[in-house]
């Protein structure tokens, strides 16, 4: 299946072109596609034209929407995506005061093997297309828009799969959300989380894109982190460390670290004494997240003395952190969670 979301404009343009069409109509698709609309609905586009674009095998949208739940807590709403050849992902949508931010995936399941995640459960199945990856927020903001609000205002790469491990879908797309004859969301209001692939990092920074880089550092020490992380047998935490200084001095974009808090292994006073020491002088930020319990993993979360102690800690020591929220607790919001037990369901 050929998707025309995968398509810059110019690159729609030129297609367009070759099936004889005005020049208009490629703004007139382009447009559709944008607010998130199959071929079927484009009313205003000729239908010989749906029908020979379909019978060449093109399709708009890379996905649909399979299911959704709404957290009764705090408006969160998880949505379930039919892929065209029927894997299954998942994203978040999660309200706040500055607007609505959309938690994307990059890829079908991940390769990264993280202790503490389902997505990873399966392995990786595949790399998500950049279309596939911009269709998540299409539908979404199609979904949610009104004519005064956009529905999708922020974006974040945190959702199944590593992100530099699937790297030109993941740039292309950014480059394509925020084109702005699409949606234009800037790559400012973008953040894009890995676990700390370093020479991507790197030229993530080299090529220009800037979006808030989220590292998932888990761990101040090698050992401990190769426990938690298998990447971290790749790379050391010097490493990750030294990308992310280098992707701050060349982009001026501060960087998160996220660090999830598991009890008896990486919450302890040394850990955050290790980890203040690691990051001082280095303008930073820590979000030290309760663990999502994985029943596949077995690990436990934290504790809110535990977590509170090590968070003053990082404070004592000019270390900026926060505790980060949870959200959309009350529908599996662990990523990997939601996706992993409707497959199972429907294998029942």
């Amino acid at each position: 299946m050929k998707l025309l979301c995968d398509l810059s404009y110019n690159e729609l343009s030129e297609l367009l072109k070759e099936y004889g069409q005005p020049v208009f109509r490629a703004k007139q698709v382009f447009g559709h596609i944008v607010h998130g609309k199959e071929l079927d609905e484009m009313s205003n586009i000729p239908k010989d034209l749906i029908k020979r674009l379909k019978d060449d095998g093109w399709r708009a949208l890379g996905l649909s929407v399979e299911q959704s739940f709404k957290s009764a807590i705090d408006g969160t709403v998880k949505y379930l995506y039919a892929l065209s050849d029927g894997n299954i992902i998942e994203g978040v949508l999660m309200r706040y005061k500055y607007g609505n931010t959309l938690c994307v995936s990059t890829q079908v399941g991940c390769a990264m093997g993280c202790r503490f995640c389902a997505s990873t459960l399966g392995g990786l199945v595949r790399n998500l297309t950049a279309g596939e990856i911009l269709s998540q927020v299409l539908v979404v903001n199609a979904l949610n828009e009104d004519k005064q609000h956009r529905g999708v205002t922020n974006v974040v790469l945190m959702g199944s799969g590593e992100p530099l491990d699937n790297y030109d879908n993941v740039t292309k797309f950014l480059n394509l959300l925020s084109a702005e004859e699409g949606l234009n969301i800037s790559k400012r209001n973008v953040s894009l989380s890995t676990c700390g692939l370093c020479e991507k990092m790197i030229r993530l920074a080299d090529e220009g894109f800037t979006p808030v880089l989220t590292v998932s550092l888990h761990a101040p020490f090698d050992n401990l982190r190769r426990r938690i992380m298998p990447i971290a047998n790749k790379y050391t935490v010097a490493q990750v460390i030294g990308a992310a200084k280098y992707y701050f001095e060349k982009t001026g974009r501060r960087v998160i670290f996220e660090y999830s808090m598991i009890e008896g292994e990486n919450d302890t006073e040394e850990c955050a004494k290790e980890l203040s020491r690691l990051l001082k002088g280095f303008s930073c930020h820590v979000n030290l997240i309760h663990l999502n319990y994985v029943k596949e993993r077995g690990l436990k979360g934290s504790g809110d003395s535990a977590i509170d102690k090590f968070r003053k800690i990082l404070d004592n020591n000019n270390i900026s952190c926060t505790v980060r929220r949870s959200m959309g607790s009350d529908i599996q919001g662990a990523c990997g969670q939601l996706r992993r037990k409707y497959i199972e369901d429907k294998s029942k």
